[in-house]
């Protein structure tokens, strides 16, 4: 049985799709409650998905099948039950352009599995979807920016207290200097915000709802964790669904691997690429209870535009345009998969078998060929092999020095390391600071000293990096982007400058500045996080070719393409040295000061 509703509304697909199929927000809007899957490993190597739980009053079982969809087209979803009043029962959701906007269908199938089904079947639909239209409504409306909201959500029940709480913390977080001013908007989003978003809070999402820097959001929700307000985790990403599998309080905590029970799959730990900073609120202030709302809907996992179910010996084409880009496909359970490095026009099509998936040839541009040759169902997608710049990995968060300042005891645990695939590396140092010792006096040069170490600090946040330690009178920072790190060397520089043009002669500073990036070992040294390896080396002894107000940059950190348009303004020279325990010489750029 069936029931359809149609709208047409002004925007195209593409605007719709985002907040129509984040069937998450949906069920909770709805008031469903969220549950947990049983998921069991068949012979075959695919999952047998189990739920149970509780809605309008009748208690649930059911399978779960894999949802089916083409991102901005169409999504389909069916639960097969053993306990309530239907058999089958699950929605479809279709859209197409219609002029410059867009005709939208939602569909509720149902098959009846007991006399309540067969007698308030109908009725129970057509309460359903009474309740998904006015949810829809009000999803169009925030899409289109007529709403601020993308629904009108009823208080949260919260701890006697927790509103006086959350106010004293927000208080708090505004005091510290990472707090941005954003403590009482962070407040007020823990407070009443939707479950589905605050229980993988992601601070780059956060940032662009707030309307902020990335980085503010950042500070802001990591000087929460310090107040109290949020609760930070460390997600283990599976590699194929990107969800978080398994999550730790601490990196101390984290393993090298996990298993993804719903991709039946192990996996390995990477920190630039799947070791995720989520956050979630404080238990005294939002109790949140466990589960989703929708474990497996499109949005669930936003890198893949297709996913079909296939029936043994089914065939299947769609269509769809995917853009150039660089995608896998395969099948939700583990097997061979197709890399494929798309151009434009025709896509190639997906063979699936019993042992993971082949590529077949291309047939018309804008549709793709699916086929399933096992013996059994089957779920086959194509994914976008990019991880999504939304995920707060590990690599980016250790190198800011808010984590460094406010969580210096964040350590691995004894014996751990982490090899990072690309950190940028800047090493400072004082040229003459034992004449200037003499030249001024122990006080006045200890201050000197001291306020350099301030202002260097300084520019480090101001520009994503973060101080690993400081040795003497030199200074090692690290930046996740060799750009940053070049623009930080820059402010140094004219820093420094402006600070010799205020002073007399002999108080004048030179500072030696070298910076290279590349892959490093991270480990635990003296109670902090640090790195080791031919990167660190290698910047050190770039800092040793300094002489004093110019900077070193190798020539990975010169060829980057962020950095060139930031050397085309200053004067450069292109030189080469032999350095001690490198085989040849090393070719490297210096950044001339200025005045030269």
């Amino acid at each position: 049985m069936r029931r359809t509703w149609t709208w047409h509304f002004d925007l195209p697909p593409d605007r719709l799709w985002p907040v129509l199929a984040d069937t998450s927000r949906f069920n909770e809007a709805m008031g469903l409650p969220p549950y947990v899957l049983e998921e069991t490993p068949q012979p075959n190597g695919t999952v047998l998905r189990r739920g149970s739980g509780k809605a309008a009053g009748f208690a649930l079982a059911w399978e779960e099948k894999p949802y089916e969809w083409i991102a901005n087209r169409h999504f389909r979803q069916a639960r097969l039950f053993t306990k309530g009043p239907f058999r089958r029962f699950g929605p479809v959701f279709d859209i197409e352009p219609a002029g410059s906007g867009s005709k939208v269908s939602y569909a509720l199938e149902w098959e009846p599995l007991t006399f309540v089904g067969r007698l308030f079947g109908r009725k129970l639909a057509e309460q359903a979807g009474t309740a998904v239209e006015k949810r829809v409504l009000q999803a169009v409306a925030f899409a289109s920016g007529e709403r601020p909201t993308m629904f009108d959500m009823p208080a949260p029940e919260l701890p006697p207290g927790a509103r006086e709480r959350a106010a004293a913390l927000a208080t708090t977080i505004d005091s510290s200097p990472y707090g941005n001013g954003l403590g009482k908007r962070l407040s007020d989003y823990v407070l009443g915000g939707m479950a589905s978003d605050l229980a993988h809070l992601k601070p780059k999402l956060l940032a662009r709802e707030f309307g902020v820097a990335q980085r503010s959001a950042i500070e802001a929700c990591l000087a929460a964790v310090s107040a109290g307000l949020l609760s930070m985790q460390w997600d283990l990403l599976c590699t194929n669904c990107r969800g978080p599998k398994l999550s730790a309080v601490s990196l101390a905590e984290l393993p090298r691997g996990a298993h993804c029970p719903s991709c039946n799959i192990d996996y390995d730990r990477d920190f630039e690429r799947n070791v995720e900073l989520a956050f979630t609120p404080a238990p005294a202030i939002r109790p949140l209870m466990a589960g989703g709302y929708c474990l497996s809907g499109p949005m669930a996992t936003p890198h893949v535009p297709v996913q079909l179910l296939l029936a043994p010996g089914e065939r299947r084409t769609i269509d769809i345009a995917l853009p150039p880009g660089r995608y896998r496909m395969r099948t939700l359970h583990p097997g061979a998969v197709a890399d494929i490095d798309h151009d434009g026009g025709a896509f190639p099509g997906l063979r699936a078998t019993a042992t993971g998936v082949e590529a077949t040839a291309a047939g018309e541009a804008g549709r793709i060929s699916f086929g399933n040759d096992a013996d059994f169902e089957l779920a086959a997608l194509i994914e976008d092999r990019t991880w999504t710049r939304d995920v707060l990995t590990a690599t980016e968060v250790i190198s800011l020095q808010v984590f460094r300042d406010l969580f210096a005891e964040a350590t691995l645990r004894p014996g751990d390391d982490a090899a990072v695939g690309q950190i940028a590396l800047l090493f400072t140092d004082l040229r003459g600071s034992t004449a200037l010792y003499e030249r001024v006096g122990d006080a006045v040069a200890f201050n000197i000293v001291r306020e350099h170490f301030a202002f260097l600090g300084s520019i480090v946040r101001d520009h994503n990096g973060a101080v690993v330690k400081t040795i003497g009178d030199a200074v090692m920072a690290s930046f996740g982007d060799p750009a940053d790190a070049v623009r930080a060397a820059l402010a140094m520089q004219a820093r420094i400058a402006e600070f010799n043009r205020a002073n007399a002669a002999e108080r004048a500073l030179a500072i030696k500045l070298g910076i290279h990036v590349g892959s490093s070992v991270m480990v635990s040294l003296n109670d902090r996080l640090d790195y080791f390896g031919s990167t660190v080396n290698m910047a050190a002894r770039l800092q040793g070719q300094s002489t004093g107000g110019d900077i070193v940059l190798s020539r990975a950190v010169a060829d980057d393409p962020a950095v060139k348009p930031l050397l085309e303004s200053v004067p450069t020279r292109d030189e080469s040295v032999s350095l001690k325990g490198f085989d040849r010489p090393v070719g490297f750029v210096r950044v001339l000061p200025r005045e030269s």
